[in-house]
């Protein structure tokens, strides 16, 4: 088995602080993953960018030798790209090869050598994907995960659970996510534009 590569270790010590060790970060990283600032996108550009780059143009192949470094590029293909490129195309343009990398490690079983909060973000692919297939595998991985949790994550698995039914619901709904539909030049349907008034846009 390949060592990690360094650029993979920075980015998972920097997404989750102690959390791979811990199986859940002793300090809150939630504003960083789902209510980051245009400064913290900045600093993830800094750091980031270049590894961001080669994952999106098919490099960084190796990384996904090991379970750790599958989820460092998991991150680099699916969760980076919505805060460097946010609001553009680009922010949905590695979401395809992170699923697939995604659905590798769930049919292999390498998912579950990862900690609980690992295994959250690799699962987020699917809970981006326009793909109702992946949407329902989304929630079952969720719900599985949620089962065999400790008890103390159980109400931070609850949440993400919540949000795998929600976007598996407007995905069974629509097709699709209406609020990417502007950005992807898609337009919209009579019904899409009433959900937009209140719906949820995800950061987007």
């Amino acid at each position: 088995m390949s060592p990690l590569p360094a650029p993979a270790r920075a980015l998972l010590d920097h997404w989750f602080g102690d959390g791979l060790a811990r199986d859940w970060p002793s300090a809150s990283r939630q504003a960083l993953w789902f209510r980051s600032t245009p400064e913290q996108d900045d600093d993830l550009r800094a750091r980031f960018g270049a590894e961001v780059a080669q994952a999106l143009a098919g490099g960084l192949a190796d990384w996904a030798d090991t379970p750790e470094g599958r989820l460092a590029l998991v991150l680099l293909l699916d969760q980076l790209p919505r805060n460097l490129f946010r609001r553009q195309a680009r922010a949905f343009e590695g979401d395809r090869r992170a699923q697939a990398l995604s659905a590798q490690a769930v049919e292999a079983g390498t998912d579950r050598a990862l900690a609980t909060v690992g295994r959250v973000f690799l699962y987020m692919p699917f809970m981006h994907a326009e793909d109702l297939a992946l949407q329902d595998l989304c929630v079952r991985c969720f719900d599985q995960l949620r089962a065999g949790a400790e008890p103390a994550l159980h109400a931070e698995l609850d949440h993400h659970l919540k949000f795998a039914v929600l976007h598996r619901d407007i995905v069974a709904r629509f097709g699709r996510f209406p609020h990417r539909n502007a950005v992807l030049g898609r337009q919209n349907t009579a019904e899409e534009d009433e959900f937009l008034k209140d719906g949820p846009r995800f950061g987007q």
